[in-house]
């Protein structure tokens, strides 16, 4: 099969376009067949080595955990899923090796759930890590209907899908971005605020009694802000700095597989109340375009790699 590897760390030249063997299919995976990918940033911070302390990888390595697709083979013990479902799944196993830049990917069977059908491949292939990491710090801060929450880099890959969750949940939304996104966040829902010195000012001003719950996606400064800003009793749950756990009492969330979580998510992306933004799309080849691209920070909408 055609993948995406790299044999070293480094930068976007490390990755090359090769033939592999097709992955063996364990008792509790299935084979997909790859029809769509998606770059998320710790893909390329992984290529570059930033997670050695962390994860364990074992070259050569194929990118990505993002993946839709359709089941081509089962394994011994998956009645969870058929030949020929339609797929989507955040594809992250114990170690890095096996990832979703490739014609076909093993995925264990609590990675995935059944593709949305009102999306294409390309936009379910957008969602699952970005998704569910919105999902489960939302759930970890127990946001419900009437709450008003304050969500950091909402513009941002993570935010994006923030911002429509916890409205569809029946929260106020206040969502912080650079003011070129203002207009963007105001059609997801969200009353938009600017970064930078004042910004607990901007929030108190549209909630003079503070916000119930933070959700931070990429704040400089999450500690004097949430303190700031954060009503009592209030909550803080952050994927960036741990922070919001051992100085605030709140949670630090690394986004995990799950199932149940995208099915969940699913049901709110099929009846429209969470839409997906495709920023740009790339051939299989272009992976090392594509991971240039969302190095920048600059893109809007998911990068997405296409595989034929």
């Amino acid at each position: 099969m055609r993948a995406i590897t790299y044999s070293r760390y480094g930068g976007s030249d490390v990755l090359e376009l090769t033939d592999l063997p097709t992955p063996k299919v364990g008792p509790d995976s299935v084979l997909v067949r790859v029809r769509a990918a998606s770059v998320n940033p710790v893909d390329w911070k992984m290529r570059q080595g930033y997670l050695d302390q962390v994860m364990d990888v074992t070259f050569p390595a194929v990118p990505g955990w993002d993946v839709a697709g359709v089941v081509e083979r089962v394994g011994l013990d998956t009645p969870e899923l058929s030949v020929g479902d339609e797929v989507y799944g955040y594809v992250r196993k114990d170690w890095v090796q096996g990832g979703t830049f490739a014609e076909y990917v093993a995925a264990p069977v609590r990675t995935l759930a059944r593709k949305p059908a009102r999306l294409s491949f390309e936009e379910a292939a957008a969602v699952p890590l970005a998704g569910l990491t919105a999902w489960q710090s939302i759930r970890r801060a127990g946001v419900t209907q009437g709450q008003i929450v304050l969500v950091h880099a909402a513009a941002g890959g993570v935010g994006q899908f923030a911002v429509q969750i916890a409205r569809a949940l029946g929260a106020r939304v206040i969502g912080t971005a650079s003011a070129g996104n203002h207009d963007h966040l105001r059609e997801l829902g969200a009353e938009p605020v600017e970064y930078g010195d004042g910004l607990a000012d901007r929030v108190r001003a549209l909630a003079p009694g503070g916000v119930d719950v933070v959700l931070d996606y990429g704040s400089d400064d999450l500690v004097a802000t949430s303190r700031a800003v954060l009503a009592p009793g209030g909550t803080v749950a952050s994927i960036v700095d741990a922070k919001a756990r051992d100085e605030l009492g709140g949670h630090y969330v690394w986004v995990r597989p799950s199932s149940t979580d995208l099915d969940e998510l699913g049901a709110l992306l099929e009846d429209g109340r969470v839409r997906v933004d495709v920023g740009q799309v790339f051939e299989l080849a272009d992976a090392a375009a594509a991971h240039d691209a969302s190095a920048t920070g600059h893109t809007r909408g998911k990068i997405v790699v296409r595989v034929d």
